[in-house]
This record gives structure tokens, sequence and C-alpha cells, in this order.
């Protein structure tokens, strides 16, 4: 049987998470529905943009959670795993951008004749 190293969600788990804190438990869940009502943007770009971003943030609960009600607001499976190819685009971006700091840093070295 295979383990996974996170526990499955379940109500039992919302209940206790509730139980311990539940002023912030009850203001997570306002903020979440504010967050993802639609505004300027409709909820299912808000669903896709929340694909992207779990995969950034690689949260396991988040990444199927937001599929989920991403299917549910009318995404396609192919806008899903677009919204995923950017989130991997822009994860890969950060080090190729960030790699002036090491380029930066090799220059200067170079310059100043250290080793």
């Amino acid at each position: 049987m295979e383990t996974s190293m996170y526990p499955q969600s379940t109500t039992e788990l919302a209940h206790k998470r509730h139980e311990l804190a539940p002023a912030a438990d009850d203001a997570f869940k306002a903020f979440s529905a504010a967050v993802f009502a639609d505004g300027a943007l409709p909820n299912v770009t808000k669903q896709l943009i929340a694909v992207a971003v779990a995969h950034v943030t690689q949260c396991p609960y988040c990444i199927k959670g937001h599929t989920r009600a991403a299917l549910k607001h009318g995404a396609s499976e192919q806008q899903i795993m677009e919204a995923i190819w950017v989130a991997a685009e822009m994860r890969a971006g950060g080090a190729f951008a960030h790699s002036a700091l090491a380029l930066d840093t090799m220059q200067h070295q170079h310059a100043s004749g250290a080793r």
C-alpha cells in the first residue's frame, strides 16, 4: 500500500482546525470567498491563476482543490495545463533572471583579479 507524506484532507481535520482557531478560520474562509468572487476577473480565471500559483508554491492540497474548482467553474483541461506551463516557465524564469547575480559576481571577481 502506498503511503503519502501528506495526510488526506478530511472533514475531521477541518473541524479540528476550526476548533483550535475559530476566528482565524472564519476570517480565512471569508477572505477566500471574497478573493474568488467574480469581479474584474471571473472566478474561472482566478481559479486558473490559483492552479498556477499552487504549482509554484508546491501545495498539493491547493493543486487538487483549485484544479477541481477550475473544472467546476468551466475551465477546460487544456486551460489548466496551459496555466501549469505558465507556472513552470515563471519558476524557471526566476532562476534564469537571477543568473545576473552570479554573472555580475564573476565579472567583478575577474576584474579585481581575485580568484
